[in-house]
Parts: C-alpha cells; sequence; structure tokens
C-alpha cells in the first residue's frame, strides 16, 4: 500500500486536511525492527493512534462548500512520525518518540535504543516531506495562499510519554505556531467549534508546517486541531460513536470559513 495520499479538493480551495497518524499498518520489515509482541503492539496502537481521524477528515470534507485537499498517512506512526524534526530540534527525543520512536508511550523498550533512524527516515520520512511541500506549493501557486489543518485526537487521560500532559484537556484543544498560526486563524476555529469548550496549545501546541515553509514564508498559515477522544470514541482504540459527525460539522465549518 502507499505511504501516504493526497486527496485533491477544489482547484481554488487553500485547504489542507493534514491526518499523519490515524493508521495503524506497519509494514513487516518494520514489524520486524520492534520489540513489542503482538498483543502489546495492539495495545500500544490503541494507545498512540489517532484513531477514526481519517473518516472524520473525510466526512468533513463531504460536507463542506469547497472540498479541501486531503494528505493522509496511511501507515502507522510507528514507522515514522512525520511531524516531528528529524534532528536535535526534536523535543520529543527525551522521551525515545523523536521521528523514530524507541520507547512507547508508557515509556517501555519499542525499539533498541542504538536504532539508527536514518534507513526508517530515508525510506518514509523524506518521501512524505516531500510530497506534502509540494502539496502546500501546489496551493500557494493555484491560490497565493495555503492553509494546513492538522487534524489530530487526544486521549481523556494523560499517558506517561506527554511532556505537558498536567495541563487542561479540553474537548477541543488548538495547536498553534507563533508564525504561521495568525489570530483569525484562531478565532474561525473557535467558532466553528463553538458547541463546545475550546482550548489553546494544552495539553498539546504547535502544529505541522513543512520545513521548507517553516518559519519562512508567512502565505503558509497552520493549526492544528486536537480532538479528546472519549467526545467520540470508546477509549482505547475503540469504535467512534455520534460524536464524530458533530466533529465533523464543525471542522467542515471551519474549512468553509477559511475558503
Amino acid at each position: 500500500m502507499p505511504s501516504f495520499d493526497l486527496l485533491p479538493g477544489a482547484a481554488q480551495s487553500p485547504v489542507i486536511l493534514h491526518v499523519p497518524h490515524s493508521a495503524r499498518e506497519i509494514p513487516a520489515e518494520v514489524r520486524a525492527g520492534i520489540m513489542l509482541d503482538d498483543s502489546a503492539l495492539e495495545r500500544e496502537l490503541d494507545h498512540i493512534v489517532d484513531a477514526h481521524t481519517s473518516e472524520l477528515a473525510e466526512v468533513a470534507a463531504g460536507l463542506s462548500r469547497s472540498t479541501p485537499w486531503r494528505f493522509v498517512n496511511r501507515l502507522s506512526r510507528l514507522v515514522v512520525d512525520p511531524e516531528r524534526f528529524p534532528d536535535e530540534r526534536e523535543e520529543m527525543l527525551a522521551v525515545g518518540m523523536g521521528a523514530v520512536y524507541t520507547r512507547t508511550t508508557h515509556r517501555e523498550a519499542l525499539r533498541p535504543a542504538d536504532t539508527d533512524p536514518e534507513p526508517l527516515i530515508a525510506r518514509y520520512f523524506r518521501p512524505y516531506a516531500r510530497a506534502m511541500t509540494e502539496a502546500v506549493a501546489q496551493r500557494l501557486d493555484a491560490v497565493g495562499r495555503a492553509v494546513i489543518i492538522d487534524v489530530h485526537s487526544y486521549p481523556s487521560t494523560p499517558l506517561p510519554y506527554e511532556l505537558h500532559g498536567e495541563g487542561p484537556r479540553p474537548p477541543v484543544c488548538l495547536g498553534t505556531d507563533s508564525f504561521h498560526t495568525p489570530p483569525e486563524l484562531v478565532a474561525a476555529a473557535r467558532e466553528a467549534f463553538a458547541s463546545g469548550e475550546v482550548g489553546l496549545d494544552s495539553p498539546f501546541s504547535g502544529t505541522y508546517v513543512p520545513l521548507e515553509f517553516h518559519c519562512r514564508d508567512p502565505r503558509v498559515s497552520a493549526l492544528m486541531v486536537e480532538m479528546r477522544r472519549n467526545t467520540y470514541m470508546t477509549e482505547p482504540g475503540g469504535p467512534a460513536g455520534p460524536g464524530l459527525h458533530t466533529l465533523a460539522v464543525a471542522l467542515g465549518a471551519l474549512v468553509d470559513a477559511l475558503s
């Protein structure tokens, strides 16, 4: 299967719904380097996967008046995490969760600590980054701006790997970037998700922008939307409930506001 998909939207839409953490798929050659047995791996996937977020983005896109583009990771973040910095800038290296994870959500061994990340970065991380960079460049060429909405979820109870898990855990957390998240983007998201409590940068902050544009091109704006899992699914790793449609309607409204 492909590592990722770019699903076309309306020609004049600036919006890219980025869904990096929704998949559970791990290629056999990558699975061989993971130390967990099958049952432990399934439990880890239950905790680490942003379950049903690809479906949520798909429903939101279908409800939008101007269809957004969607960039969807088809492999688990246990293969590589495309949103991490691939070098020492990544703060999650402190808990063994840089671009290539060596520890689990419960800080147990996932891969040997001396694992060389470069083969996985070369095989999976860099092609993903190039494709996302190209997708953003295409929106800039077509409409003069690009808006990345980073679609995530998070557990209702902090997991041991979280570096900032002690803060508020609202139903919707908006992650911002000082360069790429203008106030009007935050305001549009607050309005779209106004039916519930919306928090800012807690328990997760920041948002994804391809490194070629990061802190360089103000035409690229970005916002992370983190939805607390118990508002739309059974935790951990269980089925979606009616809350998924409610959130998809709100996400679709945000897309329309930005288009």
